[in-house]
């Protein structure tokens, strides 16, 4: 089984989220359908903009908490180095 540390936004340089699932598809498509009342509905996060694969849960896990104790400036970069046009790669996966 696969792991997925992602990234989702609101658009380019916009509202950012950081997230750990082991089916990415079906977690961005809740993202995007708004399927739960919180942040990402809340500010429209649904733009899958970056992602890492991992074997283990808890390597994914660890990469999550790093990339979150990250500043914002770190992360753009980490971004726009995978995706320099910020476009949604949600297509890719399903």
């Amino acid at each position: 089984m696969a792991y997925f540390v992602y990234i989702t936004a609101s658009r380019r340089n916009g509202t950012l989220y950081i997230g750990v699932t082991n089916d990415l598809a079906r977690r961005v498509y809740e993202h995007r359908e708004k399927v739960a009342v919180s942040f990402t509905a809340r500010y429209d996060v649904s733009r899958l903009v970056y992602y890492e694969e991992f074997e283990r849960i808890g390597d994914a896990i660890a990469r999550e908490k790093k990339l979150k104790r990250w500043r914002r400036v770190w992360k753009i970069e980490l971004i726009e180095g995978f995706n320099p046009t910020w476009r949604d790669l949600y297509a890719e996966l399903v």
